[in-house]
């Protein structure tokens, strides 16, 4: 490695303060200016917030992996705080073969078995609050995903009140330890009793999705163990990051409307006006990987066992990558957006969460004339995701 490469700018940013949450776009530029890549002086740790450098790191696992851990936390250097993911905290071999059996569980033929009910669920749903004052994320956001996912997964019914706290526990989990983390952690136990609980083979219907996943157990491709592990894996994929993307789509929507006549007038955008929601509006924000050895990054020099954060949501507004990234454009060419990963570990729960926000937009172009937000939205404070806890709105 040459031992000219330029110093590395320093910034004293805090990536996980409220103040930051509520508005994240000014520093991302200023980040993105000060150089391909930063130090965060506050936890030390390199960050990327220029779409090339972030979309290396995703692609170049072997460089910087997944298995240290995707938050702040090293797992060389300390106890996770529950048994890692195989396939979001791991890294090949044994992420490939984790991963082969939730692709396969989630694959393209599953989406197309689920569509028709999906498409017809969300029909019932808006017609269900047309004409209605509601809460965009509690009435639609996240009452879509609750009311279609738990059930193909194969979860009893009691007990659901559980999956929206564990799922926003595990991306909290993610940051440092601050008060947001310490919170989530204090309240956790329930949730994570339940959710293992319910992940195991016998608790789940013979003819769900988690059934499919126990099934590779009997196969011999994974072990009992390592099957409901990948199961919870499969409801933290199908949750907060459907429900944070639904409420993306429908916060920008609201604000958009030259953007809602667009889908009204063409429902096939609903596919698209999700997937630019997800990429405006960046559900995931960050996450972090381990370097494995010394690397160059963007003309840097990183030493090995370095943190480097990635910054998702400014890759996916960078004016070297996109033409008017500012805008939420439905008619937009979005391939290559950052908002579900990139490379081997991209989420795994993509295809699902398309799936259910394409239905729900497509519904809301048929029987929705006007689409507006009555008061003001309250941001959803997280260390990972970028979401509302309230949406007022009327839907016309």
């Amino acid at each position: 490695m040459s031992l000219d490469l330029p110093p590395i700018p320093p910034s004293d940013l805090d990536p996980f303060g409220t103040a930051f949450f509520d508005n994240p776009y000014p520093e991302h530029e200023r980040l993105r200016q000060a150089g391909p890549v930063v130090w965060i002086e506050r936890y030390g740790v390199y960050g990327v917030a220029r779409y090339d450098e972030v979309h290396h790191v995703l692609n170049d696992w072997r460089t910087f992996c997944s298995s240290r851990g995707v938050g702040l936390q090293d797992f060389s250097r300390e106890k996770p705080w529950r048994p890692p993911s195989l396939v979001l905290e791991t890294d090949p071999p044994e992420h490939d073969r984790a991963r082969k059996v939730l692709a396969r569980v989630l694959s393209p033929v599953t989406m197309r078995d689920l569509r028709d009910g999906f498409m017809e669920a969300a029909d019932r749903l808006i017609r269900s609050l047309v004409g209605r004052e509601i809460d965009g994320v509690a009435d639609l956001a996240q009452a879509f995903p609750l009311s279609v996912f738990p059930d193909r997964i194969g979860l009893r019914h009691e007990g659901r009140e559980h999956l929206l706290p564990y799922a926003g526990l595990a991306f909290n989990a993610f940051g440092p330890d601050n008060e947001l983390r310490r919170t989530a952690m204090e309240r956790a136990a329930p949730h994570i009793a339940w959710v293992n609980e319910q992940c195991r083979r016998e608790n789940l219907s013979p003819d769900g999705l988690g059934a499919r996943v126990h099934a590779a157990a009997v196969t011999g491709e994974v072990t009992g163990d390592e099957a409901t592990l990948l199961v919870r894996s499969l409801l933290t994929a199908g949750i907060d990051t459907t429900v944070n993307g639904i409420g993306a789509a429908l916060y920008c929507l609201g604000r958009f409307p030259d953007q809602f006549a667009a889908l009204r007038a063409d429902p096939s955008l609903a596919r698209n006006a999700f997937e630019e929601a997800v990429r405006f509006e960046s559900p995931v924000q960050t996450f972090f990987r381990t370097t494995t050895c010394d690397a160059e990054l963007g003309g840097a020099a990183i030493p090995e066992g370095a943190k480097v954060l990635m910054f998702l949501a400014a890759a996916n507004r960078d004016p070297r990558r996109w033409d008017r990234p500012d805008d939420y454009d439905i008619t937009r060419k979005t391939s290559g957006h950052v908002g579900f990963g990139a490379g081997i570990h991209m989420c795994v729960g993509q295809l699902l969460a398309r799936l259910e926000g394409e239905a729900v937009l497509h519904a809301l172009a048929r029987h929705v004339t006007r689409l507006e937000i009555t008061g003001d939205p309250v941001r959803s404070y997280n260390n990972t995701l970028r979401g509302l806890a309230s949406l007022p709105m009327r839907l016309i």
